[in-house]
């Protein structure tokens, strides 16, 4: 039995935060409902180019692999009581939302808990459910200058820099998944639910960790550093090779004399010199770099992690994702899986990195719109045909002409 095999989440979720939450509680064996708006096509993530067709998408696929999918209009007092059904025998309920939505479409616990008093309620919004911004919608891209880390990445001379990856997005899918997973800890063990109040915001501010800890205390004031050093550690950062760029990192002391033997300056390491400590190679940074500088370039970087690695000096190279992707240790750890599609064939894409245990996640692909329509209705639910006709017919589902409904 998978380790959440006998969790069932309700997911009123969409594009790329909600679902990379939910797509690895799912990847545990969580049975994760999609409910998908029949107004709006479903989930917006179906429809993101480049890789798209249809109602199908290589970024969809990615955000919703092992889930299900039911259309329901919420909006719509039959859709509503095919949802409240659904509450019943649920764990949770998980939005990603604006932080003024949950309340307005009534799926806080507060609304659910005379149906289900052990319901969780997840709601991971931009800015949370209080505070001046709640009603704001909340994009990563924003939130990345918001929060003060486009501030401090990039180029010191260079332009504020976004991540190249959606990474408060992916953090707060996260920490959203971490906080629904105790909540049903705590419910089944009280026999309570609760809200679940998980934002963008509070995870982006929060991931600041030291930098704002030494500002807080201190009066620090970060800033961007030449070629991604790190801002304390002496040398920890990327240099420029013959034939490309790698990383060294230079973490504890032994690293720095290993380091100094393997370029021929032993004695940049020994007492004395100027270099010889953490506190000397911070003091003395500028000239110890354009030292480093000069010698990194006199070799490729093939070259230079053929001595480094032996040595068990902290490096490696910069790969592009193409080199990432083939790296030896990528195929070792299982970390490309595949799935079958009926419009793209074998779709490859990345497994969890959660690992609970021994057994291996196996890999569905992302459900069509309405798929698990009848699964649903008749199975979790236990409808039959009369009632489902008469929802049908009160638009709990969309249109009757909406080809993707069941």
């Amino acid at each position: 039995m998978r380790p959440l095999e006998d969790v069932r989440i309700i997911a009123i979720e969409q594009y790329g935060a909600g679902p990379f939450g939910s797509v690895h509680l799912a990847d545990l064996g969580a049975e994760v409902i999609k409910i998908e708006d029949p107004r709006t096509g479903g989930d917006v993530g179906r429809y993101v180019p480049p890789y798209q067709e249809g109602e199908d998408s290589l970024f969809f696929e990615t955000f919703n692999r092992n889930k299900r999918s039911l259309s329901l209009d919420l909006s719509t007092p039959a859709g509503r009581a095919v949802f409240e059904e659904l509450v019943k025998v649920s764990d949770a309920v998980y939005s990603n939302l604006r932080g003024d939505v949950p309340k307005k479409i009534r799926i806080t616990y507060d609304d659910l808990k005379h149906l289900n008093p052990k319901i969780v309620c997840c709601s991971l919004t931009g800015f949370g459910m209080t505070g001046p911004r709640h009603k704001e919608p909340g994009y990563d891209y924003i939130l990345q200058g918001l929060a003060g880390w486009m501030d401090i990445t990039g180029e010191p001379d260079g332009p504020p820099t976004k991540s190249g990856l959606s990474l408060v997005d992916y953090s707060g899918g996260l920490v959203a998944a971490i906080s629904l997973l105790a909540g049903l800890h705590a419910a089944r063990r009280d026999g309570v639910g609760m809200d679940c109040d998980v934002s963008l915001y509070d995870t982006a501010i929060t991931m600041l960790t030291y930098p704002a800890t030494w500002h807080l205390n201190k009066g620090y004031t970060p800033a961007r550093t030449r070629h991604s050093a790190h801002p304390s550690l002496v040398p920890f950062q990327a240099f420029q090779a013959k034939d490309g760029w790698f990383v060294v990192g230079c973490a504890k002391e032994k690293f720095w004399q290993r380091l100094a033997q393997v370029i021929g300056h032993p004695e940049w390491a020994e007492p004395g010199s100027p270099y010889a400590t953490f506190a000397g190679r911070q003091k003395h940074s500028k000239e110890l770099l354009a030292k480093l500088e000069e010698i990194f370039k006199q070799r490729t970087v093939d070259e230079w992690l053929s001595v480094l690695y032996p040595a068990s000096i902290p490096c490696g190279p910069i790969n592009d994702v193409a080199a990432a992707l083939r790296e030896e240790h990528t195929l070792a750890r299982d970390l490309i899986v595949e799935t079958d599609h009926p419009r793209f064939g074998t779709v490859r894409q990345l497994a969890s990195p959660v690992r609970v245990g021994n057994e291996r996640p196996t890999y569905r692909r992302a459900p069509q719109r309405n798929e698990d329509f009848d699964y649903v209705l008749r199975e979790v639910i236990g409808m039959d045909d009369q009632r489902i006709t008469e929802l049908k017919q009160q638009g709990a589902f969309g249109a009757a002409d909406d080809s993707a409904e069941g």
